[in-house]
């Protein structure tokens, strides 16, 4: 069962509506459906709810993406959660733009803040739901990242980022595996 949800951002303003903070814009969204209030604690914002009367934690780590892995570390480390319990919602340029994929475990792939993660959990054994931000082989990775999304993008913006919420919420209900063969 899911304990820890953390979505990957940066928190400056500055980084809101990039393609790098998507995982932070999908936390936003369960927050509002949920009503969520978030506590600084941990290198992070981390808020708690009941689902089946189990307490699921929901984190942002404010340490900028590539060092996620210390906030997340450390309320997995203080709530006794393991890393097989722990979904991590993170943008991803290999999978097309308005698509998402779950993952049981797997390597960084390249991305510093599932590097980060890995590092601090000692394991690449946790769950990740992949959120596709596609790639432009035009412009430099970094550029790209921290770059606004399109006017084209921002067209079905709204019904992405919820098709992300509400998989996430369905794995809380249903288990990932379920999950699994819904949303991949």
């Amino acid at each position: 069962m899911i304990k820890l949800i953390a979505g990957l951002g940066n928190p400056e303003d500055k980084y809101n509506g990039t393609r790098h903070n998507i995982g932070f814009e999908v936390i936003d969204i369960i927050s509002n459906e949920l009503n969520l209030s978030f506590n600084d604690k941990f290198k992070g914002l981390v808020a708690d709810y009941k689902i089946n009367n189990e307490k699921i934690f929901f984190v942002k780590p404010m340490t900028y993406m590539n060092l996620s892995g210390e906030c997340i570390g450390a309320v997995a480390n203080f709530y006794k959660i393991s890393p097989e319990e722990i979904l991590i919602i993170h943008d991803e340029m290999n999978i097309p733009y308005n698509s998402i994929k779950l993952r049981r475990n797997g390597s960084a792939g390249g991305h510093n803040g599932l590097k980060s993660i890995i590092a601090h959990l000692n394991t690449e054994n946790f769950p990740r739901l992949k959120v596709g931000i596609g790639r432009d082989r035009t412009k430099d990775i970094v550029s790209y990242v921290l770059g606004k999304f399109t006017p084209e993008e921002q067209k079905v913006y709204n019904d992405f980022i919820n098709k992300a919420m509400n998989a996430t919420i369905y794995i809380l209900n249903n288990g990932l595996d379920k999950a699994m063969t819904i949303y991949n």
